[in-house]
C-alpha cells in the first residue's frame, strides 16, 4: 500500500484517526507512506502509526540521523534491514529534502527491497522529476549489483506525475530507461495498468480536500515491481484504492491509497 499522507495539511489532527482506521481496515503487510510527520511536540506520526499492529518502521533520515519533519516511510510486518535515505536532487542540482528510503524486507518467501519516494510537485517540472528518477535509478541498481535475489524490488510513492509522463515512461519502459548503454534499469511494472483498465485517479475533485484543484483528475500514486524477476514472482495481482470514504466526516488525506496484492509466494512454490 503506498499514501500520501497529506502532512500536517488541512484538518490533520482530526484527519489522523482517519490515517489510522484505514491503515487498520486495509492491513498492509507494507506501507509505503509520504509526507509524514515528525514533530518536537506532537512525536512520530510513523511510529505512531506502527505501533498497534506492531509494524517495523524505517524512516527517512537526515545525515545527521534525525527525521525528517516532512518526510517518507516504511511499515512493514517483517523485519526490516540495511536501511538507507537517499537525497535526491533539487533545482541547483544539489541534495533536497526530497528523498528516497530504502530498507531490505526479510520477507519468508525471500529478501525484497521496499522502496518509498515522493518526487517534486510542480506540473512545469517533468525535468527535475527525471533527474530525480535517475539518481534513484542509479542507486538501486548498485543495492542489486552481484546479489542473486529472484524478488522484486517493489517501488511505491507519490510521484507527482500521470502515467504516460516523460518521467514514468522512462521507469515503465515505454521510453528509454534510466541509465547510461549497457547499464539501464531497472525498469518496472505499474502495477495498477497490470490488473485493471480504468484511469484509478488519486487525485480528484470527488474528495473534499481537493475540490478546488487545478488539476483534479490524476493517478499521481504507484506500486510498482522491478525487472527483470524470474515469472510470476511478485506479480500484481490485484489493486484497488483506500482512504475514499470519511471517517467520522473526515476524509483521511488530500490523496487516495493505492493497495496491491502481489504473488509472494517463494520461488519453490510456482514449480
Amino acid at each position: 500500500m503506498t499514501w500520501n499522507l497529506w502532512w500536517r495539511f488541512g484538518p490533520w489532527r482530526e484527519r489522523q484517526a482517519a490515517i489510522r482506521a484505514e491503515i487498520a481496515a486495509q492491513s498492509p503487510d507494507l506501507l509505503l507512506a509520504q509526507e509524514v510527520w515528525c514533530h518536537s511536540e506532537d512525536g512520530d506520526q510513523a511510529a505512531q502509526l506502527a505501533e498497534p499492529a506492531g509494524y517495523h518502521v524505517a524512516r527517512s533520515t537526515r545525515p545527521d540521523g534525525q527525521p525528517y519533519a516532512f518526510g517518507n516511510a516504511i511499515l512493514s510486518r517483517w523485519p526490516l534491514g540495511s536501511i538507507e535515505t537517499i537525497a535526491l536532487p533539487g533545482t541547483d542540482g544539489l541534495p533536497s529534502h526530497r528523498t528516497a528510503v530504502l530498507a531490505e524486507v526479510d520477507h519468508p518467501g525471500g529478501s525484497l527491497l521496499a522502496v518509498v519516494t515522493h518526487l517534486e510537485w510542480r506540473y512545469d517540472h517533468s525535468a527535475l522529476r527525471v533527474r530525480q528518477l535517475e539518481a534513484l535509478m542509479a542507486e538501486l541498481r548498485l543495492r542489486r549489483l552481484g546479489t542473486d535475489s529472484e524478488r522484486a524490488i517493489v517501488l511505491g510513492g507519490d510521484l507527482n506525475a500521470v502515467p504516460d509522463a516523460d518521467e514514468v515512461r522512462r521507469l515503465t519502459g515505454l521510453s528509454a530507461a534510466y541509465g547510461e548503454a549497457g547499464s539501464r534499469g531497472p525498469v518496472f511494472t505499474d502495477a495498477w495498468t497490470a490488473v485493471r483498465d480504468d484511469p484509478g485517479y488519486t487525485w480528484t475533485r470527488d474528495n473534499p480536500h481537493t475540490r478546488d484543484a487545478l488539476w483534479p483528475r490524476r493517478r499521481l500514486d504507484y506500486v510498482m515491481v522491478s525487472w527483470p524477476r524470474p515469472k510470476p514472482i511478485d506479480n500484481p495481482l490485484a489493486a484497488h484504492l483506500g482512504g475514499q470514504e470519511p471517517v467520522e466526516g473526515v476524509v483521511p488525506s488530500d490523496h487516495y491509497a493505492v493497495v496491491v496484492d502481489l504473488d509472494d509466494r517463494p520461488p519453490e512454490e510456482h514449480e
